[in-house]
């Protein structure tokens, strides 16, 4: 399934940087945009910290997930 949105990979960035790049990507959307995250795991730690964080306020669409590269779309919801 390919899509429009921008793609951000952060297979090479350090771990303890990940989240808080995907963070600051999801404060820049406006409502209904969103972004494609490329990981090398699945992200399934990170869905939780949107569930805490921004309840109903997201979107998280599985694109394709692995064995070697995951790819979420992750919206803000409008």
């Amino acid at each position: 399934m390919e899509t429009a949105d921008p793609q951000l990979d952060v297979r090479s960035e350090a771990p303890m940087h990940r989240h808080r790049l995907i963070f600051d990507s999801y404060e820049g959307l406006a409502p209904g945009q969103g972004f494609v995250l490329v990981n090398d795991h699945d992200p399934k730690p990170l869905y939780y910290q949107f569930e805490a964080e921004q309840p109903g306020q997201f979107t998280w669409t599985y694109l394709e997930e692995g064995p070697e590269v995951w790819r979420v779309r992750i919206g803000r919801a409008a």
